[in-house]
């Protein structure tokens, strides 16, 4: 049973508006999250801990801080919080945590899994996790496609196979923490874990990237960066219909002011945030 949920906060980041919103015109969503001068918006990587009888469960990393400083040029990094001390700020180490499920290893959601050294070496951030991706996941990412190639970056996942610390997800893994219950997505990119929980009587789902922010509720509002838009459409559409039938809180984790929302059917039957 999970005892206590707590939001993780990694800082911001920036992305490019008209890749965050598709086909959408910029006179749309400019009103939900006004760019800058360069038509940059800014976006959370809100990560979540679970904390169980016996487990601490993480899910997600953020960015992390290992890249150099062209690449994080390109993306802008800001604000006080980190990975660490957002967890230190709960009484936990990076020796307490142990699991860390990767929803999918773009650099945004996996990088804090590895860090580096002043020497420049690279080592597993949580030294005693189980890290979690899925074999179908993880072999789309170590030869990754020209589309996606700048956003898996090997140093993010590939020390966690040397250190024996990955694990692939199935549901009947002896190890795999039964608290959490996973959907399959394959519109953002292939076998993105979609994860799901109980907690205080109420059901949560962890949206990663099939929804990352509220501000992607209407169902045209689909990245750019997704390989199969269509597919996002209809996942999208069946993760909001039961969302809004079954009351389930959802949790955004690129936005940045709002960490989870439920959904509601309008005198329409158009779902709206409730």
């Amino acid at each position: 049973m999970i005892r206590n949920l707590h939001y993780i906060d990694t800082g911001f980041f920036k992305l490019d508006g008209g890749a965050m919103f598709g086909v959408v015109p910029k006179t749309m969503w400019s009103k939900l999250n006004p760019p800058d001068e360069n038509n940059m918006c800014t976006w959370a990587m809100r990560c979540i801990l679970l904390e169980t009888d016996s487990r601490l469960i993480l899910i997600d990393t953020g960015m992390g801080n290992k890249q150099d400083a062209k690449f994080m040029s390109h993306f802008h990094p800001h604000g006080d919080a980190s990975l660490l001390n957002s967890i230190s700020k709960l009484g936990y180490s990076p020796e307490d945590i142990t699991d860390v499920i990767l929803t999918h290893l773009h650099f945004d959601h996996c990088g804090g899994a590895v860090s580096k050294s002043e020497s420049g070496s690279l080592f597993s951030t949580f030294p005693k996790a189980v890290y979690w991706s899925n074999e179908k996941h993880y072999k789309w990412a170590f030869s990754p496609n020209d589309r996606e190639k700048a956003s898996f970056l090997k140093e993010n996942f590939v020390p966690l196979v040397e250190s024996n610390q990955l694990e692939y997800y199935r549901e009947s893994h002896p190890l795999w923490p039964k608290e959490i219950q996973v959907k399959m997505s394959n519109g953002h990119t292939e076998a993105m874990m979609v994860c799901e929980f109980n907690f205080q009587d109420e059901h949560y789902v962890y949206c990663a990237d099939l929804l990352p922010s509220s501000y992607h509720i209407s169902i045209p509002f689909i990245m750019a960066y997704d390989i199969r838009p269509l597919d996002s459409i209809a996942e999208k559409q069946k993760l909001l219909h039961a969302a809004a039938t079954s009351n389930h809180n959802l949790i955004f984790e690129h936005d940045p002011l709002v960490s989870h929302k439920k959904v509601k059917f309008n005198d329409l039957n158009k779902i709206i945030l409730a």
